[in-house]
């Protein structure tokens, strides 16, 4: 399969994942400063989670040019990039404060039903599976970020959920270091792996398949966020 072959096939499941009835009722919900907590408190564990994913991948993975790439990947989202010295978690807590959140707020967040759920699917994926079958699950989740692949849908999901903030509360790109970040830091890392995909995955339809796993749960996720907003209705 080469790497258009590839692009092809994870693109196209990436934009009906963004398309979805999930997505979209979840960018549909206008953002108050009390669901604006739920959401960035959701995520914060949605990234404590893919860090785990990504670190399963690195031990079960026995290619070294893999492996390699893979805890470049890492290196930049948990110790430094461009973009944060502390590792992007940093930037949650950052963003975080213009909402009225302490990092004691991140530290004690509980995860909504479907996010464990969704946590609990990824793990699974990325730990019990062929490595090459999560590679590719976590590849597609993270694609959802990449502009290049979605700007006819309106962005990424971290540029949809910029301009909503900007819509709502009128804060500026550079007061929301995590969006700003991830609009344009997922684009390198989407480019990470395709070149070594054709020598790497042998079976194309098992990591598929794990794609389409993947991005459904990608979607119980946003639709649990989606029905949490709704119910905070206080600030409305």
């Amino acid at each position: 399969m080469t790497e258009s072959s590839w692009e092809i096939s994870i693109g196209a499941r990436v934009r009906a994942t963004m398309a979805s009835a999930e997505l979209t009722r979840y960018f549909a919900v206008k953002m108050t400063p009390a669901r604006a907590r739920i959401a960035l408190l959701q995520l914060s564990l949605f990234v404590s989670c893919r860090r785990d994913c990504w670190a399963n991948l690195i031990a079960n993975c026995d290619a070294a040019t893999m492996r390699q790439r893979l805890m470049e990947h890492e290196y930049d989202e948990v110790v430094e990039d461009e973009f944060s010295s502390k590792g992007h978690y940093d930037l949650l807590i950052r963003q975080g404060a213009l909402i009225g959140l302490t990092a004691d707020d991140f530290a004690n967040v509980q995860p909504l039903r479907t996010s464990m759920a969704t946590f609990y699917g990824w793990k699974w994926i990325a730990r019990e599976g062929a490595w090459q079958d999560g590679l590719i699950a976590m590849m597609a989740t993270e694609w959802v970020n990449d502009d290049r692949r979605l700007m006819n849908q309106g962005g990424g999901l971290s540029r949809r959920d910029g301009l909503r903030w900007m819509r709502d509360f009128g804060y500026q790109w550079e007061e929301m270091p995590n969006f700003a970040a991830h609009a344009v830091a997922d684009e390198k890392h989407s480019d990470l792996f395709v070149p070594l995909l054709d020598k790497f995955i042998p079976n194309r339809e098992s990591a598929l398949k794990a794609a389409d796993d993947a991005l459904e749960l990608f979607k119980l996720y946003h639709l649990g966020v989606a029905e949490e907003m709704e119910r905070s209705e206080s600030e409305i």
